[in-house]
């Protein structure tokens, strides 16, 4: 796959992430009052939490720390994308990773906040931007592994089995 086409479907799947989050962000706000829980599907309830931290809270209060932390794992990643983007598939958990960062970003610039959404049992809420970095982390790790298995062993050269 060529960089620019690899370029042009990663900033798809950011600006696809970024949207959906926005959208349902200001879909809870207007929808649930902070604190209030409403049963979603038997193991999910909707809420309305307000994260001043990363993920799950953690940082709370830190937001010049979170700036930092979150600025610079998005500039390694652009390097590493920059330097491997005609990787195959590379193009899509940087999608994922970049959409669920400005996802959040955006919260924290407009608000100073993060809107949380998604309550799983015995588990801190999150929103899409959290479950698009999380999906993202495992499918660059997939990417990344896969890539580091075909260069240890290589397809057949052609020659008879052994």
């Amino acid at each position: 796959m060529s960089r620019g086409v690899a370029w042009g479907r990663a900033m798809l799947v950011v600006g696809a992430v970024v949207l959906v989050d926005q959208l349902t962000k200001r879909w809870v706000i207007s929808s649930i009052a902070p604190g209030d829980r409403q049963q979603f599907l038997p193991a999910i309830d909707l809420v309305h939490v307000e994260n001043h931290g990363v993920a799950f809270g953690v940082l709370a209060g830190g937001h010049t720390a979170v700036s930092i932390l979150v600025g610079v794992a998005l500039l390694g990643l652009l390097a590493y994308f920059v330097r491997h983007a005609s990787r195959p598939l590379l193009w899509l958990p940087t999608g994922l990773l970049v959409g669920g960062a400005l996802g959040n970003v955006v919260d924290r610039v407009r608000e100073g906040t993060v809107t949380d959404f998604i309550k799983l049992p015995v588990w801190p809420a999150f929103n899409l931007a959290d479950l698009s970095i999380t999906v993202g982390v495992i499918a660059l790790l997939y990417v990344v592994e896969e890539r580091a298995r075909t260069h240890e062993h290589p397809a057949n050269d052609g020659g008879p089995a052994r």
